[in-house]
């Protein structure tokens, strides 16, 4: 034991490269002490700037779609909006995986600014939207162009020391999982401004021409903030130009006794080959069960996301709760809370008790009583209503990201340190696929639904939740073995 501590000492102090940023990193993480808050605050707003833009608009984007006069019937307007909705999905499908090469090659850094100055160029283009073609053109290019969730999260592991990774990975998955509800409550308070304060923004200002350009412009200007941020981020990947290599081979065999490689490990990486081969991950069955897990949870919370919004804002008659953009925000931003509250507080000892596999298992089956009890809680008004809803919310979004961090948790088990950039691209493409497909199949079951609401069998929204369930259901199916194999 000594020894091995001596040899890391010995690798340590001889195996840095003076130009190389992801040497720097290394040398000051040695000197770290106590727990990194800047490191921590830094990727929680670059990842929490790239998740509000996501489902900010499924408040008020029923109300988008109306005033672009592009639904022949009202019952219509649900396909255009699953449309919108899935767009932004299908552009980060496509380049998931460039802008991995591209940050393996040229760095996280610049495509963490690319992401974060995209959100600011197009997220407030889509603001602008005057008919539905722009809206479709400017959601696609905001996710084709920001692919820095995968690097981001190659980068929460590589810039803390081994005893605060797994503290990194955690503050990725939950800025995550509370900007898809902050965003949301967002657009909800802010759409519609010239409506809802006429006294600060007249119908003949630019907010009233725009009616949705205002909570646009809020995550823009934030994405900007973190834009100018993010250039003094440390670069974390290495390049050493010796002899023709990318990484001198002392620098594996340093890099593999930092994580606790064992000893064949070091000797593979000394010879300059991988311990596995990146082609392996495919075969890696703890993986590929997780991720392809993972993906029948995302289609349902991305499905689930843009039918809640479609639902509240729709009229009495069609099953919904008739609510405004503004009663949309205020049920996410309880929702909002109560996922930050118990993400910080409760998960963790949750998780670590249960341990990620059986906490995604019991929130998966907790879910399908909540989400059975919604057509029946659109029969309340008043007070009880609220109360109820806003109850269902922060539990059906605190168990959605309760088994979305479980099985990220799971993913990241199942592979090396080395591999976990690939892993992520993997997950992420497949991912992005899948959510894709919610909000189109959201938005083409909420429509359908609304014209069949004098079926004999689970009429209107009844045939909504029951379909979400029966994806929950599969999901939850899929935790147990043989399917879903754990990494011992």
């Amino acid at each position: 034991m000594v020894n091995e501590n001596e040899r890391k000492e010995t690798l340590l102090k001889k195996d840095y490269y003076e130009d190389c940023p992801g040497c720097k990193v290394e040398q000051r993480k040695e000197l770290q002490r106590g727990i990194p808050v800047k490191e921590l605050f830094s990727i929680w707003i670059v990842v929490l700037c790239t998740a509000l833009p996501i489902s900010s608009l499924f408040p008020f984007l029923y109300f988008m779609i109306r005033d672009f006069h592009i639904a022949k019937t009202e019952e219509d307007i649900g396909y255009y909006a699953g449309y919108v909705g899935s767009s932004f999905m299908l552009g980060r499908a496509l380049t998931s995986v460039f802008w991995g090469i591209v940050a393996d090659r040229y760095g996280r850094k610049p495509v963490i600014i690319i992401g974060t100055c995209t959100v600011v160029v197009f997220n407030t283009l889509f603001g602008l939207s005057i008919n539905f073609w722009m809206a479709i053109c400017t959601r696609f290019l905001l996710g084709s162009l920001n692919g820095l969730l995968g690097p981001i999260k190659a980068y929460a592991s590589e810039v803390f020391r081994e005893e605060y990774q797994s503290l990194g990975m955690s503050i990725v998955s939950t800025a995550w999982g509370i900007g898809l509800i902050i965003g949301p409550a967002l657009g909800g308070f802010l759409a519609q401004p010239a409506e809802k304060f006429p006294a600060i923004f007249s119908k003949d200002s630019l907010f009233g021409r725009f009616p949705y350009f205002l909570p646009c412009l809020s995550i823009s200007l934030f994405a900007l903030v973190v834009t100018i941020v993010s250039c003094w981020l440390p670069e974390t990947l290495h390049i050493h130009n010796v002899h023709g290599k990318s990484h001198d081979d002392s620098y594996e065999a340093l890099e593999a006794a930092s994580y606790g490689s064992n000893a064949k490990e070091i000797a593979q990486n000394i010879e300059g080959r991988e311990p596995t081969s990146k082609e392996s991950l495919l075969k890696n069955r703890p993986l590929m069960s997780s991720i392809i897990v993972y993906c029948v949870f995302s289609l349902h919370d991305m499905a689930y996301t843009e039918i809640f919004s479609l639902w509240a804002v729709s009229p009495r008659k069609y099953g919904g709760l008739d609510y405004s953009t503004d009663n949309v925000g205020e049920v996410l931003a309880i929702s909002g809370f109560g996922l930050l509250v118990f993400q910080l507080s409760l998960f963790p000892l949750v998780e670590r008790i249960l341990g990620p596999v059986m906490v995604s298992r019991i929130a998966g089956v907790v879910s399908i009583p909540i989400l059975t009890s919604y057509p029946y809680i659109a029969m309340l008004s008043g007070f009880s209503l609220s109360l109820l809803l806003n109850c269902a919310s922060v539990m059906k979004n605190v168990l959605s990201v309760t088994i979305i961090t479980g099985l990220f948790v799971l993913q990241n088990k199942a592979v090396d340190q080395h591999q976990r950039g690939a892993a992520n691209g993997i997950a992420m493409t497949a991912m992005s696929l899948f959510k894709a497909a919610g909000p189109a199949g959201g938005g083409a079951l909420f429509s359908w639904a609304e014209k069949r609401r004098d079926a004999s069998l689970l009429p209107g929204s009844q045939i909504i939740f029951f379909i979400l369930n029966v994806i929950e259901a599969i999901g939850v199916l899929m935790t147990f073995k043989p399917f879903l194999v754990e990494r011992r």
